[in-house]
């Protein structure tokens, strides 16, 4: 099992979900930063050129969320995907959630703050995502209010993926105001085998850039 990633990606969600679950893998690290993505080798893997990908023999598998959800359910004896329909369609519900109402706003930052060049960056646009995902995470810190997983009373593969997905936010100072949300971040990322988290995997790009150049 081949896992190619890259920090701060998403493909954190699945390292977090492999060391979980405590299973061999093979990272391979393809440095976006240097341009790897796009390059031919790569994107023969992935033609969207972007990441996770998990290879597991002749499957080839892109998307965190489907992948942390393929990994779960490879191994049910681990328990990080409910067994029961009415738990199983929660997990989606937030697994979706994340993926539309929290994350979507906060690309819309990333894009207009750092990835787009800066003639196509909109202020406003900033403006208007910060503002779509206050309401949103206003939903989730009720949710949370008194609970230590999103689903259940164990954790799951959404929780890996809302924890990373509030670390992100949390970097672009989404956070303040909503103190259930912070708590959860703070207690999931002190798990045993929680990976680095955004902040430091950028310190790490930064000190091995800073190494290359001498």
């Amino acid at each position: 099992m081949k896992l190619f990633e890259f920090p701060p990606t998403r493909s954190i969600r699945v390292r977090w979900t492999l060391q979980e679950l405590g299973i061999e893998f093979e990272s391979v690290t393809v440095n976006m930063v240097a341009g790897e993505h796009r390059q031919p080798e790569f994107l023969n893997i992935n033609p969207a050129g972007k990441l996770p990908v998990l290879v597991d023999g002749n499957l080839v598998l892109t998307e965190s969320v489907a992948i942390v959800l393929y990994l779960a359910e490879k191994y049910p004896d681990k328990g990080l995907v409910p067994t029961g329909l009415y738990q199983r369609a929660e997990l989606n519900r937030w697994l979706l959630f994340a993926a539309t109402e929290l994350e979507q706003p906060l690309w819309r930052i990333a894009r207009h703050t750092s990835q787009y060049p800066e003639d196509r960056r909109l202020p406003a646009e900033v403006a208007l995502a910060r503002e779509d995902f206050e309401p949103m995470a206003r939903v989730l810190e009720e949710h949370m209010n008194r609970r230590q997983f999103v689903v259940g009373d164990s954790v799951t593969v959404g929780d890996f993926v809302l924890a990373y997905t509030l670390d992100w936010a949390n970097e672009v100072h989404l956070l303040e105001g909503f103190p259930n949300l912070q708590k959860y971040l703070a207690q999931m990322y002190a798990r045993p085998n929680a990976p680095l988290r955004i902040a430091a995997a950028f310190a790490s790009i930064n000190a091995s850039l800073a190494q290359q150049l001498g």
